[in-house]
């Protein structure tokens, strides 16, 4: 017996029409991104634009009886059924976005990283308020003070010296891809704590093909896996999970902290003593406000 297809809600997904997905487009662009910049989750972006839901349960819904449908109904019933149209419009805009801001973003994070890591403290600290404003109370406090203290156990954990094994990247991502459909933590965040993010990098600019298999291997279990699960617990504890992944968002700001110098946490004034570089004080504020407006921009897609 088929599953039946996955289906939309008129609050949680776009609708027919171009100019819907046109605006599906745009928060793949956004979601890609995101997911360039270490301890930004593209899940965020899904979730603040609402098309979390549809996206977790469209990735859930792929099974390996569900190709018994290419047979049954045909491959416009097996699209169909698995949302492709959705997925693949998603998918396209992060591609797009990666390919046109990868380098611009490379190069910022050389030349004015304060000011980049102040724009993504101002779209994250606005998305933990976005997102947690809607939960009650007693969520915030319970599950929600036990993300808090995840995000910052996470910050203690950083890459090793040691050259990684090529089954590291296997692993990597598995962890990557759960942690992109999370609105918390990015997967680029993890491959950098985990000391596979360069490694990652090089593969891609060098085109080292036995490590990109081993990543895309890794992102594919990862995201058949996981998604299920985490697919299951929204639908059974939905409140307590997004409180405990509001208090990981918000615990993992002091990751994102704009002035920070060797894992160190500065004020403007210290930051220029101990780093040697500009604080860029005023910039630095511009860009929070920047990321808070930008969050509100992209909410209004919801």
């Amino acid at each position: 017996m088929s599953q039946q297809p996955v289906s939309r809600s008129e609050d949680e997904s776009p609708r027919a029409g171009v100019v819907a997905w046109l605006g599906l487009f745009v928060r793949g662009m956004a979601m890609g991104v995101a997911e360039l910049v270490p301890g930004v989750s593209g899940g965020t972006i899904a979730f603040v634009t609402g098309i979390y839901t549809e996206l977790v349960r469209s990735l859930a819904g792929f099974r390996f009886r569900s190709l018994a449908l290419l047979k049954s109904d045909g491959p416009i019933g097996f699209w169909q059924h698995n949302n492709l149209s959705f997925l693949f419009v998603l998918g396209l805009g992060m591609v797009a976005s990666v390919l046109l801001f990868a380098r611009l973003f490379h190069h910022l994070l050389l030349t004015v990283p304060t000011v980049v890591w102040g724009f993504f403290f101002g779209l994250i600290a606005a998305s933990a308020v976005h997102i947690g404003r809607r939960l009650p109370w007693r969520n915030l406090v319970s599950a929600g003070s036990l993300g808090v203290l995840a995000g910052l156990m996470l910050l203690a954990v950083g890459p090793g010296d040691a050259e990684p094994a090529p089954w590291a990247y296997f692993f990597g991502g598995m962890a990557a891809v759960s942690a992109w459909l999370l609105p918390a933590v990015s997967g680029s965040f993890l491959l950098l704590a985990l000391g596979l993010y360069e490694g990652v990098l090089e593969a891609l600019s060098q085109g080292h093909m036995v490590v990109l298999l081993l990543l895309g291997g890794g992102c594919v279990v990862g995201l058949l896996l996981f998604s299920r699960l985490l697919s299951w617990l929204m639908h059974a504890y939905r409140e307590p999970v997004l409180a405990l992944l509001t208090g990981f968002m918000a615990g993992s700001l002091v990751r994102l902290w704009p002035w920070r110098h060797e894992g160190e946490l500065f004020s403007p004034q210290g930051f220029e003593a101990a780093a040697g570089q500009p604080a860029l004080l005023v910039g630095v504020v511009l860009a929070i406000a920047s990321g808070t407006v930008a969050l509100w921009l992209l909410s209004r897609l919801e």
